[in-house]
């Protein structure tokens, strides 16, 4: 539910995620990296109605400016300790990005990005530095 302070609504992370089906992890890094003007009070995210509105209204960039998936790169998501032994291959950064949301603790996964012709890791990554580099594509 959202808060009524005076006359000013705050919006937080579960109401936006509610409203919008978008996921917490990506609202999150949306208010980081100030898509979304929000304020943190304590551990916990707030956003005003004007805040939203702005937000939508912000002119995109059109589909041929974005950056183009690599298409000779795969990506394998994994966790970094025995607590969690998951490994997730994906083809595509969105495939590797929908892995991610679905985690409870982001902080417990990375991503290996490995050239396909040549199976070299190029690279390892913290799940949290993988998001925020991709977040757009």
């Amino acid at each position: 539910m959202p808060r009524k302070v005076g006359n000013l609504t705050l919006y937080s992370i579960d109401d936006l995620h509610e409203m919008l089906g978008i996921s917490k992890m990506t609202l999150r890094a949306y208010l980081r990296d100030g898509k979304i003007r929000g304020r943190k009070l304590g551990v916990s995210w707030f956003v005003t109605e004007g805040a939203i509105k702005e937000y939508f209204e912000e002119p995109q960039a059109p589909v041929s400016d974005r950056k183009p998936a690599v298409k000779s790169q795969r990506y394998i998501v994994q966790g970094i300790n025995d607590l969690v032994s998951e490994s997730e291959e994906c083809d595509t950064i969105e495939e590797a990005l929908q892995v991610l949301s679905e985690q409870a603790i982001i902080s417990l996964f990375q991503v290996k990005v490995i050239d396909k012709n040549t199976q070299e890791i190029l690279e390892v990554i913290t799940a949290r530095e993988f998001i925020e580099q991709h977040a757009e594509v």
